[in-house]
């Protein structure tokens, strides 16, 4: 017996008009919501949304540091990504790297204190571009909804299996 065939849906669920309703309208807002945020942070700091976040994980962690291999996994991108985005922060002089002690392949990076001052320049702007895209667009009932609905997709895609495809781990 063929695998592919064997381990293929005997016939495919296509999604009902009302999913694909709601299917495609996230995806416009996410799409929409990213290059808002994305357009926001270029105009007020020179970098993309992906940077701004990886710059405020840098700053809620303990010593304002973070493994390189922690701090893609937060940021929920490959490590090819993450090297090329701290190359371009270190480049900026926001972000510097350090060698792991304990670890001879192991890298740190670090939040500078001109990357700390350039986050809280851009914070306030930045949360004023969330709050009038998105929260103050739906009531406390639909955020609270959103956010449960979220985490369960969140969870979902996620697995904890040893050997799991994520992209921190590519």
């Amino acid at each position: 017996m063929n695998t592919a065939s064997a381990s293929a849906p005997a016939q495919s669920r296509w999604l009902t008009d009302d999913e694909q309703h709601v299917w495609r309208a996230y995806l416009h807002a996410t799409t929409l919501l990213e290059d808002h945020l994305d357009r926001q942070l270029q105009r007020d700091a020179g970098m993309p949304h992906i940077y701004y976040g990886l710059l405020v994980g840098l700053a809620e962690a303990p010593g304002r540091q973070l493994r390189m291999t922690e701090l893609a996994m937060n940021a929920k991108i490959t490590r090819s990504r993450l090297s090329h985005a701290v190359a371009r922060l270190e480049k900026n002089g926001w972000v510097r790297r350090e060698d792991c002690p304990s670890d001879k392949r192991g890298q740190f990076a670090v939040l500078t204190d001109e990357g700390a001052e350039v986050l809280r320049r851009t914070a306030p702007g930045h949360v004023a571009a969330v709050r009038q895209a998105f929260f103050e667009r739906l009531s406390p009932e639909q955020q609270q909804a959103l956010g449960e609905i979220m985490q369960i997709v969140a969870e979902g895609l996620q697995p904890n299996e040893a050997g799991a495809d994520l992209p921190w781990l590519r």
